[in-house]
């Protein structure tokens, strides 16, 4: 971005720089799998924990966007947003997203490749994508943790085939050998508590209060045949394919994670398949997968908490991929923000939450910002440094007092520090 003082042409320069063509996103998300080589090394263990999640991005009143693809219903439209965010496998912290995808009516914007690629079905995109964070040699080997739209045994096979190591929540009906005998996972699960095979792992909160967590394993192997389902056809004549795939039978680990209250009173349940290495735990395993919902706190900030994704001009899917990617080193900005633990660190991250005059609740072991609050304090601080560089201080509130009840806003603000 070329260094300008006024912010309509800041915001002009940024319109052009989202819509230049010759900027390609493979070009512009090389900082951000740079970053998460070095954060991979500084930040992680053993593995990469590679969390894979969609958004849909809603535009639906958008009419400039005539590149829109229909999402959850022919009125709802918009563009379905693929994230592979790189996240530690000590803490569980964000370290940066690997790979960006965007489906729109022409295909797929990705910074996989210079080029639109072909739309896949939503499973069939995984398989490219993961070959892509293979390919970034990150350092450690890559674990990709994925919800339960990718409980799928034809998949499952197609990963292990590959060499791929992976972490999905499963559905507990699904249909599986165990100890010899074939059973649903929910029958797998009853028979664990019934050996008293689900131990206490450790205290955890859930929706903000004390609760305890309970694991267990067991082997388990997927023996039936995929079912694919596929859709034909377009417009009036699309029809759904269904085929049985036959495939070898493919052992597996089971976790089960229960959280309960301090009545024992099942709070949440996941059944989790993976082929990790028998020498990572299972309770390991368990908060690996708790550690996912930081991709859902990365699109929390794009759409809601802080960037207003959806409110977003660009015309079509090619400049808002850029515009994504944009923010996205933002986000990468904040999180290390939230991490350092040099005093430094600490006294800008008060700084910001005091930009960006919002409300943090507080308490003993509450924290004193959230990374919302600083995203927006960062937005207001970039400004106001441009502006500092073209005006001295003294000036400003000279400036201040003569025009502005200046003398009241500050005796207010004294009396009230922690408002916007």
């Amino acid at each position: 971005m070329p260094q300008v003082a006024q912010p309509f042409a800041a915001t002009q320069a940024a319109w052009r720089f989202f819509a230049n063509q010759n900027i390609t996103l493979r070009q512009l998300a090389s900082p951000l799998v740079e970053r998460a080589r070095a954060g991979v090394l500084e930040s992680c263990d053993q593995y990469a924990l590679t969390v894979i999640d969609w958004s849909n991005l809603h535009y639906n009143n958008h009419q400039s966007k005539r590149d829109r693809v229909e999402l959850s219903e022919p009125r709802d439209l918009g563009y379905e947003l693929l994230t592979a965010l790189v996240v530690s496998d000590k803490d569980g912290s964000p370290i940066a997203p690997a790979c960006l995808e965007l489906r729109a009516k022409d295909g797929i914007h990705t910074t996989r490749s210079e080029k639109i690629q072909r739309p896949l079905s939503s499973l069939d995109a995984l398989d490219p994508l993961m070959r892509e964070v293979d390919g970034l040699n990150l350092g450690r080997p890559p674990v990709y943790i994925i919800d339960r739209e990718a409980d799928s045994v034809g998949h499952y096979r197609q990963w292990a085939a590959a060499g791929r190591t992976f972490l999905v929540r499963a559905d507990d009906t699904r249909q599986v050998l165990y100890q010899g005998r074939e059973c649903a996972l929910k029958a797998v699960v009853k028979s664990l508590k019934a050996q008293n095979q689900l131990l206490s792992t450790r205290e955890v909160l859930f929706h903000g209060k004390k609760a305890f967590q309970f694991v267990g394993e067991a082997q388990v192997i997927l023996h039936r045949p995929a079912r694919q389902h596929r859709v034909v056809g377009r417009g009036k004549n699309k029809q759904k394919k269904r085929e049985n795939i036959p495939g070898e039978p493919l052992p597996l680990r089971l976790i089960v994670s229960e959280v309960r209250d301090a009545d024992g009173q099942v709070l949440a349940c996941w059944l989790l398949l993976s082929n990790a290495p028998m020498h990572v735990t299972p309770a390991t395993l368990a908060l690996w997968y708790y550690w996912r919902w930081g991709i859902e706190s990365y699109h929390k900030l794009l759409k809601g908490a802080g960037m207003q994704v959806e409110h977003w001009l660009q015309d079509d899917a090619s400049s808002l991929s850029r515009r994504l990617l944009t923010a996205a080193m933002a986000a990468v900005i904040v999180w290390h923000m939230a991490r350092a633990t040099t005093p430094e660190a600490s006294q800008m991250r008060q700084v910001l939450v005091r930009l960006s005059g919002r409300q943090i609740k507080r308490g003993k072991y509450l924290p004193t910002f959230t990374e919302s609050a600083l995203l927006a304090g960062l937005s207001i601080l970039m400004p106001m440094l441009c502006l500092l560089e073209e005006y001295k201080l003294e000036d400003l509130i000279l400036l201040a007092k003569q025009t502005l009840p200046y003398d009241a806003l500050m005796s207010a603000r004294k009396k009230h520090p922690d408002t916007g």
